[in-house]
């Protein structure tokens, strides 16, 4: 099947580059936990946006602001631990398997 696909694509005048050989243990493993930390960082917005939708529809009652603005926080705390998680992991991967 990959050689179909490379005759047709030399008949058509393009190039193709084998995909398995750009994928190092590096990349492999960038790839996976930034879709581990996206996913994160997605559902923490998604909570805060249930926060504010809350807090919204909290009529006023002290309990339900209170509990609606932790829930916001907590949000918002979790989002920024996704993205200085983020920053870690690309700075610990390249460092230890990039040779930086």
């Amino acid at each position: 099947m990959k050689d179909l696909i490379n005759k047709f694509a030399v008949d058509g005048g393009v190039t193709l580059t084998d995909v398995a050989d750009d994928n190092t243990l590096e990349t492999d493993v960038k790839t996976i936990l930034s879709a581990i930390i996206g996913v994160l960082g997605f559902v923490c917005v998604v909570v805060m946006i249930i926060g504010g939708v809350n807090y919204m529809t909290s009529s006023g009652d002290t309990g339900k602001v209170k509990k609606a603005k932790d829930t916001i926080l907590y949000g918002l705390i979790g989002l920024i631990v996704c993205v200085l998680a983020f920053a870690l992991v690309q700075f610990v991967i390249g460092t230890i398997l990039g040779g930086d």
